[in-house]
């Protein structure tokens, strides 16, 4: 019981610190003044108390302002023996021209923590003048590196071990094969120089602009989060950061060619004499290019269906309730292809009743799966049929679908393997009397074609011709009569 005591008397103050210390970490945004001169400056400070900056996203642009770059600053106190930090970062805008700019209410990830700001409105006059009186602290605070002994940070520009690469799966590829092209960032994982994405909701746009070939089919995978994967690259490890990622299907047979393109990153320089009070480092920019690249496209082998047919690796399912049919009576046939290639392309397969079936315009449903570096899935054509004939059938020899396979470099045919037994009557001569005008139409040929007044519609004609000199007779009296 005592050791059980003296435990307790000890976590009690610790659990409570720990309590006290995580209750007073905050995060806030700070927004500069409503109003200022177009020489001066206007600024954001993000802080965070009592815990580190650890991570934060991209400042709002703003319309009427352009950026300058990032300062930052730590300050720790203590009082009463207690100890509190914080650490902020600033964003600091000039103005661009005179006006009343907006802006908008921003919301900002700050270590994994959303943060909101209502966003104002800022109005920039002419220039202000500047204060003549010097504060007699400022003399100071501005020789407090002095009084600490220390003098302007000095920062050093780190080489950078990180690349910006577009690489595609093939180099060669048959008109309407597909392959599959990547857009990523290659950060070694010890790379010593700090790194940061900048304005991708704006740069991403205009890359792609160029990146998407125009002879080509895109299936985008339509990447929402963009986080570090570990790969090996000559036996070197590295994080890929993938930007974009689409797979392609040329729609003919010109090279599809990806230019050199460029992304603008944040990167860090670091101070040379890294300090608790100082800033350890400063914002610059730097712009990643990548290589020029080409993909041969070779065109389809001969074949009288080459500009119709779908290029994959394709296989069929069918299904269907029964194979034992009866004449006249509809039933229900699935004919699903599935497997990897352009999903989207794949037209309905060649259907032929031979008088012996009656095939209607089937239903279409596709599904799409974009994963692992590849596009497969499936598009269903259910039909309704109806038998007209009885006998054993191949229902191969009615349904088929033609496509080039681009692995086995030739074209295939996807055919039912289903075996039809079907009982009943010969519907022939129904469909030949469906078809049949009938009687009515024969007995046109002796009908006399003259035409008969249906019904005597003399009476009509004197009651209106009465009522109108009626019309005319009260008309000319109120005339006269005013």
């Amino acid at each position: 019981m005592r050791l059980i005591f003296s435990i307790r008397h000890l976590l009690t103050p610790l659990l409570l610190l720990i309590a006290q210390i995580t209750y007073s970490q905050s995060v806030t945004i700070a927004l500069g003044p409503d109003e200022i001169g177009d020489n001066q400056a206007w600024t954001i400070t993000v802080t965070v108390q009592n815990e580190q900056l650890r991570s934060y996203d991209n400042f709002p642009d703003i319309a009427g302002f352009r950026r300058r770059g990032t300062s930052s600053q730590s300050t720790t106190n203590i009082i009463n023996g207690q100890i509190s930090s914080s650490q902020s970062i600033t964003m600091t805008y000039t103005p661009t021209k005179q006006g009343v700019f907006t802006l908008p209410a921003f919301n900002m990830k700050v270590n994994d923590k959303t943060v909101s700001s209502p966003g104002k409105k800022i109005k920039v006059g002419p220039p202000a003048q500047q204060r003549q009186q010097r504060d007699p602290f400022d003399s100071f605070f501005n020789r407090s590196d002095d009084f600490f002994g220390r003098e302007e940070t000095e920062y050093l520009d780190v080489k950078e071990d990180a690349f910006l690469a577009l690489t595609t799966s093939k180099d060669e590829v048959y008109v309407g094969e597909g392959f599959n092209a990547t857009l990523s960032l290659y950060v070694a994982q010890n790379n010593r120089a700090p790194l940061q994405f900048y304005n991708l909701e704006k740069q991403v746009p205009e890359i792609l602009k160029k990146i998407k070939p125009a002879n080509c089919w895109e299936e985008n995978f339509k990447i929402e989060n963009i986080e570090g994967e570990s790969v090996m690259i000559q036996g070197k490890s590295y994080l890929q950061y993938k930007i974009y990622q689409a797979s392609f299907y040329p729609l003919n047979a010109e090279p599809v060619k990806f230019p050199s393109i460029g992304m603008e990153m944040i990167k860090y320089k670091v101070a040379k004499n890294p300090s608790f009070f100082g800033q350890n480092r400063k914002e610059d920019f730097k712009t990643f290019y990548t290589k020029p690249r080409v993909v041969k496209v070779k065109d389809l082998p001969p074949h009288p269906l080459k500009d119709a047919v779908a290029v994959g690796n394709y296989h069929l399912d069918e299904k269907m309730k029964s194979t034992n049919l009866e004449t006249g009576q509809s039933t229900g046939y699935e004919f699903n292809v599935y497997g990897e290639g352009n999903i989207s392309s794949i037209e309905k397969p060649r259907v032929n009743g031979k008088g012996h079936f009656e095939f209607y315009e089937p239903n279409v449903k596709q599904d799409i799966n974009r994963a692992n570096n590849h596009v497969n899935g499936t598009k269903s054509f259910s039909y309704f049929m109806i038998p007209k004939e009885p006998g054993t059938y191949k229902l191969g020899n009615y349904v088929q679908w033609i496509f080039f396979n681009p692995v086995a470099k030739k074209y295939d045919t996807l055919k039912s393997k289903l075996v039809l037994n079907v009982t009943g009557e010969s519907k022939k001569n129904e469909d030949i009397q469906s078809n049949d005008l009938g009687t009515f139409y024969d007995k046109m040929e002796g009908t006399d074609n003259t035409l008969h007044t249906i019904a005597d519609t003399s009476w009509q004609k004197w009651a209106f011709n009465i009522f109108i000199l009626l019309m005319l007779a009260g008309s000319a009296y109120l005339v006269i009569k005013k």
